[in-house]
């Protein structure tokens, strides 16, 4: 199959010192799609980095009403890159986390007609940068979402992505947090075909501006995986729960 346009998106908040060579990463084509598009989304960056954008000869620059978060840039990509005739759509992040070589691998299920999104799974247990808890934290957190979303993505939280026009359309992020765990529960309850890859990862270039305490990261993941699922199965999560409580009460009498 080949596709008319490839957009890869990049949600940046203050990136100046590592978007140059971001950019310089990405590949001119990919294999499928007979023309490739950079949108840079700012999330309201004090830095010039939407300026640094232009001047790299972007394609696109989206800015945002000062500074929203990332699940807003996310979604903001997401709809802009349909706006500009996006046929599927890359995601990546702006500190080069992630290898941009890696972006036909991850395209390779959606041309071939057997995903409507694909993740790029990161070794978790490999990342020597990642401390042993949050390795644990991550393999745990994806597991969750595998049950919930009835999906058998491996690595929830990578956010190097590839989705296709329509699955797009449909998607919707409420959080105001991220948009990894909760795109997934959604496409995977929704019945899109989800899958994932294995990818490599470039180097850290900075800490991470999303896990600023692991407590904070896992009350945040934990309330966004409940509102999902209330969302989208609320007969089942309450029944789930009124039948726990009706077995509690049963032990109480007892």
């Amino acid at each position: 199959m080949r596709l008319q346009k490839l957009v890869i998106q990049i949600p940046c908040y203050n990136e100046v010192e590592s978007l140059e060579e971001t950019l310089r990463s990405l590949p001119a084509s990919v294999a499928g799609f007979e023309k490739v598009e950079v949108l840079v989304i700012d999330d309201g960056s004090t830095d010039g980095t939407p300026e640094l954008a232009t001047r790299l000869g972007v394609d696109h620059v989206v800015c945002l009403n000062g500074h929203q978060g990332l699940a807003k840039a996310y979604i903001t990509g997401i709809r802009a890159s349909v706006q500009f005739g996006a046929s599927v759509i890359v995601n990546t992040d702006a500190d080069n986390q992630y290898c941009a070589d890696d972006i036909e691998r991850l395209v390779e299920p959606i041309l071939a007609g057997k995903a409507d999104i694909v993740v790029g799974a990161r070794r978790i247990s490999s990342i020597m940068h990642f401390s042993p808890l949050k390795r644990l934290l991550q393999r745990f957190g994806s597991w969750v979402v595998r049950r919930v979303s009835h999906t058998a993505v491996s690595d929830a939280t990578s956010g190097f992505r590839a989705i296709t026009r329509d699955a797009a359309c449909r998607l919707n992020v409420f959080s105001g947090y991220t948009y990894t765990l909760e795109t997934i529960i959604q496409a995977g309850l929704s019945n899109m075909r989800v899958v994932d890859v294995p990818i490599l990862i470039n180097g850290p270039t900075r800490p991470s501006r999303l896990i600023r305490t692991i407590p904070a990261y896992i009350f945040r993941s934990i309330a966004t995986i409940m509102s999902l699922y209330i969302l989208y199965r609320p007969v089942h999560l309450f029944g789930t729960l009124g039948q726990g409580q009706r077995a509690l009460c049963g032990i109480l009498v007892r």
